[in-house]
């Protein structure tokens, strides 16, 4: 029987999957334990040069497990907020793994499952999946770092109007708002996130973390600081073998050799 979270490794691409179809991969405290724990992995994993994540089944994740947080032995309180506390964990670790991770959304992303989504740099979504923030429709906050990424992909007013509304919003609408980068046909989304995937063979993972740093830490730095962030990276870049080999490449008129 496969974990509730497995991860299989293909030609540098490492296919993370929620394995909970039963419940819609609804994540609990388990969960959450066993996709961060692979997710830090991941990031150290030098065989590994970018990383999907999708749903076991016809759904990417529902989101938190309402049942076990109701049936907490603390209290719902302290089991959501201790849920929330591992949930946070997992978006950490997307958003300051230094390679690419791509969301291959193969159906409905509620909840929780909206807010991992987001987390991930790039998402795949299939022409009929929906993506519900469905937080408010239950009494609940938005969790899951939606209420810091939401607004910077749609707009301040796109974003409340999900929160205040709740509305399903489709494959279409998700692509034309900036919330996916791509929509694909039913039954091939996880082949076109890995095939997304793969494209980073072709470029340099030191200038692509790089860049994903000073992307996310530029929304807290002055412009100041965030130039002097760009002056260390860049040459940073440049002092490693890929910032070498991209400079000859360039002088040479051809293309570069990654290593």
């Amino acid at each position: 029987m496969k974990s509730k979270v497995y991860t299989i490794k293909e030609d540098g691409v490492a296919l993370v999957t929620l394995n909970r179809p039963k419940v819609y991969n609804a994540v609990d405290e388990e969960m959450l334990k066993l996709l961060a724990g692979q997710l830090s992995d991941l990031s150290f994993d030098k065989g590994v040069r970018a990383v999907v994540i999708t749903g076991e089944g016809k759904v990417f994740c529902s989101g938190g497990d309402l049942r076990s947080i109701h049936d907490f032995p603390k209290g719902a309180a302290q089991g959501v907020y201790e849920l929330a506390t591992l949930f946070h964990q997992v978006v950490e670790e997307i958003r300051r793994m230094k390679k690419p991770v791509i969301a291959a959304i193969n159906g409905v992303a509620a909840g929780g499952g909206l807010s991992l989504a987001l987390a991930c740099d790039f998402r795949v979504m299939g022409g009929s999946a929906t993506l519900i923030q469905a937080y408010t429709s239950h009494g609940l906050s938005v969790d899951g770092g939606a209420s810091f990424i939401l607004p910077r992909l749609v707009g301040l007013a796109r974003a409340m109007e999900m929160v205040a509304f709740d509305r399903p919003v489709s494959a279409e609408q998700a692509l034309a708002w900036g919330l996916v980068t791509e929509v694909a046909e039913d039954g091939q989304v996880l082949e076109v996130a890995k095939d997304m995937a793969s494209r980073f063979g072709e470029s340099s993972l030191l200038a692509f973390g790089v860049c994903k740093g000073l992307m996310l830490d530029s929304f807290h730095t002055s412009l100041e600081a965030q130039l002097q962030n760009e002056r260390v990276g860049i040459s940073r870049c440049v002092a490693h073998g890929d910032g070498e080999e991209g400079i000859r490449a360039f002088l040479e008129k051809r293309k570069p050799k990654w290593r």
